[in-house]
Formats: C-alpha cells, sequence, structure tokens
C-alpha cells in the first residue's frame, strides 16, 4: 500500500476494532489511503515502511502505548504529523501529549468526522507561500521549506508550532487572542480549550530560548515584536 493515492495515506494505529474501522471510513470518505496497526511496535515499523503524511495514535495501546510511540518518533527525527486519540480526558494527557510534539488530540468518544476534519487541517499547515519569509528580531521562518532560525541556529518546530509562530509572525505587534489563534492554527474554536494555545507557546518559547520574539499580553493572549 502507498501514500502515492488521493490525498495521501495516514496511518491508524487503534487496537479497539469498532474505532479503527469507523476512522478508516470516514478517512476514506475524505480521499486518504488509510493502513491500519493495532500496536506500537508495528505503528513505528509502519511509519519507516510506508511514511504516512499523518499518524492517528491511540494513547491507550497494549505494550508500547501511544505516548512512547510519539516520544520515540521525535526523538529519531520523524515530525510526521500524530493526532492522539485518548480516552482518558484529563488536562495532564493532553498536555503530555502536546508537550511531545503531537500535532492535536480527541477524546473519546469523538465524532470521526472532527476526526477527518483535523487531519485536514494539519495536513493544510504544510502549504505556504511562494517564498514568503517570515522575521522578528533573531528569529526567521522561511514557509515554503518549512524551516526556522534563531539567529544562527535552525530550529525543529513541529507542523503546529510552525504555523502557531507564523500566524504571530504574520501580523507582528498584534494582539491575538487565544480563541483567534485556535480558529486561525488549529481550524476550530475553542473545543479543546485555550490550554492547548498555551502549551504550545510554552513549547515554542523553550525551543527559541532568548531569541522569542512571543509577548505574553496578560488576560487577553499573546503577540510577536521585534526587539
Amino acid at each position: 500500500m502507498t501514500a502515492s493515492a488521493g490525498r495521501g495515506l495516514v496511518l491508524v494505529v487503534e487496537d479497539e476494532d469498532a474505532i479503527a474501522e469507523l476512522i478508516t471510513l470516514y478517512l476514506r470518505r475524505d480521499g486518504f489511503t488509510v493502513h491500519r496497526e493495532s500496536d506500537g511496535d508495528a505503528a513505528l515499523a509502519a511509519v519507516r515502511r510506508l511514511r504516512p503524511v499523518a499518524v492517528v495514535l491511540d494513547i491507550g495501546l497494549s505494550g508500547k502505548d501511544g505516548v512512547e510511540v510519539c516520544r520515540t518518533l521525535r526523538a529519531s527525527g520523524d515530525w510526521t504529523p500524530v493526532l492522539f486519540v485518548t480516552a482518558r480526558d484529563d488536562e495532564v494527557d493532553r498536555l503530555l501529549g502536546l508537550e511531545l510534539g503531537a500535532d492535536d488530540y480527541v477524546t473519546k468518544p469523538f465524532s470521526p468526522r472532527e476526526l477527518a476534519a483535523r487531519v485536514r487541517t494539519v495536513l493544510r499547515r504544510g502549504a505556504g507561500t511562494p517564498a514568503e519569509v517570515l522575521s522578528a528580531g533573531t528569529v526567521r521562518l522561511d514557509v515554503t521549506r518549512r524551516k526556522t532560525w534563531a539567529g544562527e541556529r535552525e530550529v525543529t518546530l513541529t507542523p503546529t508550532e510552525f504555523d502557531l509562530l507564523a500566524q504571530l509572525l504574520r501580523q507582528p505587534g498584534r494582539v491575538f487572542e487565544r480563541e483567534q489563534l485556535l480558529s486561525a492554527v488549529w481550524g476550530y474554536h475553542a473545543v479543546a480549550g485555550t490550554r492547548t494555545v498555551d502549551v504550545h507557546i510554552a513549547q515554542l518559547r523553550a525551543k527559541l530560548g532568548e531569541d522569542s520574539p512571543i509577548r505574553t499580553v496578560r488576560g487577553v493572549g499573546y503577540a510577536a515584536e521585534n526587539r
């Protein structure tokens, strides 16, 4: 099975057959090719073999769980977009998933139509404006090549982190409310909670270090400023 047909191949890693079949049905309706796995080791092998455009990854797998799968991918330098599926509806799991470099998550029970829409949103983040370069202070983003530098240092960002930073840099000085950033970057409103934005901002600041141009406007949101 290859990723050449339609929108590309999505790897679905889910050990509950009924849920995996439902996800597969809706993704195929959206024009994706789907490959399914039910455990973490097989998922890692499938990512290396098939090079999917995105991974829908259940956290609660037996053996090597989804958190460990995502951690292993990121540690190896693989930044394939990951969307977590979790039955554990608590803030710790959500933040852990995002801090690992996941791009989004849904909580069971979920709408398969919404999940498919979120996969499309994550993939749309890969399309930049031709020859678009954004900058603030010593931070530069090459939107076409999806590359980021802080001073002379190249910084590896997840697709979501990249697009969040690009959103801020396209209108330097403008203060964005968290809900506005959710809508612009994630493609939906406050369903996931504005804490999602805070976690990604924290990750961006950690990666950019002293070069970070992001300013917090207490009680409102965030802005990027030249320094």
